[in-house]
């Protein structure tokens, strides 16, 4: 498979709720976001004053992301911090031993995955975060221990997220399996998997080579809450 248009990617959020996640979005034209239900997540293709869309955005929520370009923002919101991710695609599905039995979780799940992920990743995974797309799970004896899912999507793209082990049950290749279920399964949609990772994360950074995925580009995700008083 040959990459795409994969100009798009440089803007996730907006050509993801533009296209497949349109009925997620909250588009104030000039910008674009996820309902923060879903994901706190926004995006804009021009750089213009956004400030007074990204205001109406945060009487929605107390803290959220714009990715890409670095916002204008009003003095009513704070810049906590920008958190630079290596931003990484794969071409080819991924030839993998599967040593654990892969569930593609249910309604039933929806609480033991909330409950993983915020106890891994605290603060991205949101209540109605799995409607998004499919996650995938691995038990033992009956406890959901690992999960890896799909975030953002567009018509050709669709970004792996909430890669996760149960702190008990880490170094076992859980993540690796279900990172590569879940490759080999978007691919088979005729697809193209992407992902996010903190550029820190060299451990998590290293596994995903050895799957086949390449650095495409380093991508920022700005970090914005309201101001306390």
């Amino acid at each position: 498979m040959s990459f795409l248009d994969d100009k798009k990617l440089d803007n996730p959020v907006w050509h993801s709720v533009s296209e497949s996640h349109r009925d997620f979005a909250i588009d104030y034209k000039n910008i674009k976001f996820y309902h923060p239900d879903y994901c706190p997540f926004g995006g804009f293709e021009i750089s213009n004053d956004t400030s007074d869309s990204i205001d109406a955005y945060s009487l929605l929520v107390d803290s959220f992301f714009v990715v890409g370009e670095k916002p204008v923002l009003s003095d009513k919101l704070l810049l906590k911090n920008e958190l630079i991710c290596a931003q990484m695609i794969v071409s080819g599905k991924i030839q993998m031993e599967y040593k654990n039995t892969i569930v593609l979780l249910t309604q039933k799940h929806t609480k033991a995955l909330f409950d993983l992920v915020n106890l891994v990743q605290p603060g991205y995974f949101k209540e109605k975060t799995a409607l998004l797309g499919n996650y995938y799970g691995i038990f033992e004896e009956g406890e959901l221990i690992a999960v890896t899912g799909e975030r953002m999507k567009m018509d050709d793209f669709v970004e792996i997220s909430a890669v996760v082990t149960h702190p008990e049950h880490t170094g076992k290749g859980l993540a690796k399996q279900l990172v590569a279920h879940t490759t080999n399964t978007i691919i088979e949609q005729g697809k193209t998997p992407y992902l996010h990772v903190v550029e820190s994360n060299l451990g998590a950074i290293k596994l995903y080579e050895k799957l086949g995925f390449t650095t495409r580009r380093k991508i920022s995700f700005w970090h914005i809450a309201k101001l306390t008083t």
